[in-house]
């Protein structure tokens, strides 16, 4: 399952890169910051690869035990968190972020490669769900979306 996520990554980022043309001069805009969370380190570096391409400023952690520390020094715009991790799942540590005061409005996406999942999410209070494998030019419209929808709710409830 994992290597045809990775196969359809290859294969979209030139959909990507098409799409998102980071050599244009008139983007001066500063890049969202996007924190991924999975146990896989293929996973990791294709990803971190692809959304750095995209312009988004990518901190990556294959380990939960410290996310509340890697949110609080590199500050996120968006959570990027897989299902199925080592010692918890990725939808009980969404519940931990939405739960905290301090990263309530974090925005967080969860990925899964068993599609199944989204429906025994439970009440996780994720922004997002995608299953894998996914295009990654949707990847990077659903993380635009979630940032747009978290800084339109900070503005209504300011």
């Amino acid at each position: 399952m994992i290597s045809c996520f990775l196969r359809n990554i290859c294969l979209n980022f030139f959909t990507l890169i098409r799409e998102f043309n980071i050599n244009n001069k008139s983007i001066q805009r500063m890049a969202k910051k996007v924190l991924v969370l999975d146990d896989d380190e293929a996973v990791l570096e294709v990803l971190e690869a692809a959304l750095e391409y995209a312009n988004f400023d990518v901190k990556t952690a294959g380990e939960s035990n410290d996310i509340f520390k890697d949110i609080e020094e590199f500050n996120p715009d968006v959570v990027l968190i897989d299902y199925l991790l080592r010692g918890i799942n990725g939808g009980e540590l969404c519940h931990q972020i939405k739960t905290n005061s301090k990263t309530a409005q974090l925005p967080v996406i969860l990925i899964s490669a068993y599609p199944r999942v989204l429906l025994s999410l439970g009440d996780y209070g994720c922004n997002a769900f995608m299953a894998k494998p996914f295009d990654l030019s949707d990847l990077v419209s659903q993380i635009n979306n979630c940032i747009t929808e978290e800084r339109s709710d900070h503005l209504q409830n300011s």
